[in-house]
């Protein structure tokens, strides 16, 4: 997985007030946890903007006032109208403790399902996994070539080297649905009227590039 460096800075004061200061400078208060005392710091606001406006996850070097942490996002606070970052929680790693993190998926292929008539849905765009940082992958690459139509590709179909997938297993990352136009071209029964298709709005070549 890769890595982006966040420098920040011991902070001095804790409190409300003292964080709606930072705040209306541009900063934002930050926790790192996993030592013995939860370290309290603060960052400039623009080093978020690679790592909470991305679908992308990193790992992070966290330089706070030039000690060196590896670390991980763990939850992030935006205000409720304007999506500003107003606090973020880091989590320290280590070569030998597993860490928990959402990875984003990527699909590849066309689908045979799609072929058909069939569209894909997305049901998890990102997947729970525990593993060693060292070992955390970018994404979860899932190929759907072989779906057919109302076939679905489901978390306990994955396999990965040291990773552990933490969603149900039973849970249906990805699905080839079967339209209208399918089900008409496959002689089925129409689908109600009031029941509209759940459908991804993208296609498998959109999903892809992700």
């Amino acid at each position: 997985m890769k890595s982006i460096e966040v420098k920040g800075h011991l902070r001095e004061g804790l409190g409300k007030k003292e964080s709606k200061k930072l705040r209306s400078e541009g900063k934002v208060p930050c926790v790192l946890y996993g030592n013995e005392e939860p370290i309290h710091f603060y960052a400039d606001a623009a080093a978020f903007r690679p790592l909470v406006y991305t679908p992308n996850v990193y790992l992070l070097d966290l330089d706070i006032d030039g000690t060196v942490y590896k670390a991980i996002m763990q939850d992030v606070q935006f205000h409720p109208v304007d999506d500003q970052v107003l606090h973020v929680d880091f989590l320290k790693t280590t070569d030998e403790k597993p860490v928990k993190i959402e990875v984003p998926i990527k699909v590849s292929g066309y689908a045979k399902g799609m072929k058909t008539g069939g569209k894909l849905k997305v049901n998890l765009r990102r997947l729970k996994v525990k593993a060693l940082a060292k070992d955390l992958p970018d994404t979860i690459k899932i190929d759907i070539t072989n779906l057919e139509l109302g076939d679905s590709f489901k978390v306990g179909s994955l396999e990965m080297e040291n990773i552990e997938f933490l969603n149900n297993k039973s849970v249906p990352v990805v699905s080839i649905v079967i339209t209208r136009a399918a089900r008409a071209a496959l002689g089925l029964a129409p689908l109600p009227e009031d029941e509209p298709e759940e459908v991804e709005t993208e296609g498998a070549e959109a999903a892809s590039e992700e």
